[in-house]
């Protein structure tokens, strides 16, 4: 290892200032195949690229050959791991945030990303507006009423119990009658899914990314991060098999989103245009979406997804603005407050990875929401890394930790606090009793400008789509590619339809939303592994960075 400068390759800036960079002899796509096919030309990586597309094709035709064997494939998986590893995911999550905030105050903080002269690429402001539609936004728009409202009912309706195993879904023990416990309760469990854990375990990998790219000289690949522990073999079959999971992980993490994403958009339209809820829409809508984010994929990281995630953002804060000021406005303030004392309160028993009672809800809510950050935590992760050069660790970590979660907060607080004050000041059950898809809409049919706002609602929904398909390419060609950033542009076209082929054909199968869910599961299984390696890997390149702070 020497503190000296590499010439930029392969569009990874060079460190600026000192910095610690690991010697290797390992070029970044050294083991790449360029060539083209007609006027369109590739550079992947030998074997990631062919190992990754064979079996992702493979597994699209045994699902669309076999539905109904693969939906029981799905299903047992589902079960087998929200069952038997949801110590293991809420374990993981809790050694997450811990590091985390161990960074924040140590003097690790300290070092800057890009070395100790590096300056920020992009403002706060654009830098939030693409974090956030690339980390959260479907599952925002999605869960936004859903979740506290499907958390409070289950908890006014208390505990149920069949041969000593409880069977209700209420989080920790419920507040059986008790209408303000119940929204207490509610909203710190649905706080604790979109908070500090979450943002925590995107927050580890493109730590990790960002680090070893920028202050290292390695490629921008989650291979990198492992260097320290594995040496020169990174660049072998150890890396390769990283990789592939990573590969394996986003992919499957996007598809369930844009399928989430496809059923509201879907919900949408009926309640707005009476537009049939059924599969083929849904096929037209990820189509069409898919297609326009293919336009994003041709115009680049700033003139698709940047404009998109900003022009996206302004549109979230004023549906969040309008739901505010035109619901019961004193009330949700009052909420906001008080869900996060109540988030405070309960931490420690919902983050509990032992001894649960409440199994329905720590199995088939909490272990499928981290299964499902930590899937998507490559994507997101490198997204954040790509974005994110020239600001401190410590910075970072609390920009990324601290900030979004309490967006969230406030978005969960104002949507489902509206629909809870529906149900228990106006009598309005509407949005409680409807799909979860549904939810959303109904909420906001009581309220004024019903037709304007559900439009804009679902407008939302489709460009969180488009901004999550082009970001989710951008990161899976870069890996495919070797850690080229500046890979040939139709790769990334290629991944992009992809994508929307794996959402159809599982939305398709047997088991529907079901069959996204557990592949999300049981690659996010094996990813939470590497996840927690990678903790070790960045305490050791942050040590060698603090000489140069």
């Amino acid at each position: 290892m020497t503190d000296q400068t590499p010439e930029p390759s392969d569009g990874i800036p060079s460190p600026d200032g000192a910095s610690h960079i690991i010697d290797t002899e390992y070029e970044i796509g050294q083991d790449n195949v360029e060539g083209s096919v007609g006027p369109f030309g590739f550079d992947i990586h030998n074997p990631v690229f062919a190992i990754s597309g064979m079996a992702i094709v493979a597994f699209v035709f045994y699902t669309l050959a076999l539905p109904e064997q693969a939906g029981s494939v799905f299903s047992w998986l589902f079960s087998s791991v929200t069952k038997g590893f949801d110590w293991f995911f809420l374990g993981a999550a809790n050694i997450f945030v811990i590091f985390c905030l161990f960074l924040i105050v140590t003097p690790f903080g300290n070092v800057r990303l890009g070395g100790t002269e590096a300056e920020p690429d992009y403002s706060y402001i654009g830098w939030f507006a693409m974090l956030f539609a690339a980390g959260m936004g479907i599952g925002l728009m999605f869960y936004g009423v859903s979740e506290p409202l499907s958390h409070f009912g289950t908890s006014m309706g208390g505990i149920s119990e069949e041969g000593g195993v409880r069977t209700d879904w209420a989080p920790l023990g419920g507040a059986a009658g008790n209408e303000a416990e119940a929204m207490r309760l509610g909203m710190a469990a649905t706080i604790f899914h979109w908070g500090l854990h979450p943002w925590a375990i995107y927050a580890v990998v493109a730590l990790a990314l960002a680090l070893f790219s920028y202050n290292k000289g390695l490629p921008l690949t989650i291979r990198s991060a492992f260097y320290p522990i594995f040496g020169d073999a990174v660049w072998g079959w150890v890396g390769h098999v990283i990789d592939i999971l990573a590969v394996f992980a986003t992919l499957f993490g996007l598809a369930t989103s844009l399928g989430f994403g496809a059923t509201q958009a879907n919900a949408g339209l009926n309640e707005l245009f009476g537009i049939a809820v059924n599969s083929t829409t849904e096929v037209i809508l990820i189509s069409a979406i898919t297609a326009i984010a293919l336009v994003s994929v041709m115009r680049g990281l700033d003139g698709g997804v940047k404009i998109l995630s900003e022009i996206n953002m302004g549109l979230a804060f004023v549906l969040l603005i309008f739901v505010l000021l035109v619901g019961p406005t004193v009330f949700l303030l009052s909420l906001f407050w008080d869900s996060l004392l109540a988030y405070l309160q309960y931490l420690p028993a919902l983050s509990n990875p032992v001894g649960r009672e409440d199994v329905n809800f720590s199995q088939g809510w909490t272990s499928f929401y981290w299964a499902w950050w930590i899937s998507w935590s490559p994507f997101v992760g490198m997204f954040i890394a790509r974005v994110s050069r020239g600001r401190t660790v410590r910075e970072f970590i609390t920009c990324v930790l601290l900030i979004p979660s309490m967006v969230c907060v406030l978005w969960m607080s104002v949507f489902g606090g509206t629909a809870m004050f529906q149900v228990i000041n106006d009598g309005y059950t509407a949005a409680q009793e409807a799909d979860l898809p549904v939810k959303l809409f109904k909420m906001l049919d009581v309220m004024p400008l019903a037709g304007i706002t559900s439009l804009v609602g679902i407008v939302l929904v489709i460009v969180f789509f488009v901004t999550s398909s082009d970001s989710g390419s951008l990161v899976i060609d870069t890996i495919t590619a070797g850690g080229k950033v500046d890979a040939p542009v139709p790769q990334r076209a290629f991944w992009c339809i992809f994508e929307g082929a794996v959402a159809i054909v599982l939305l398709l199968s047997a088991g529907g939303l079901q069959s996204l869910q557990s592949m999300v599961i049981s690659t996010g299984l094996p990813f939470t592994v590497v996840l927690l390696v990678m903790c070790y890997a960045i305490l050791r390149g942050l040590m060698s960075e603090r000489k140069n702070t």
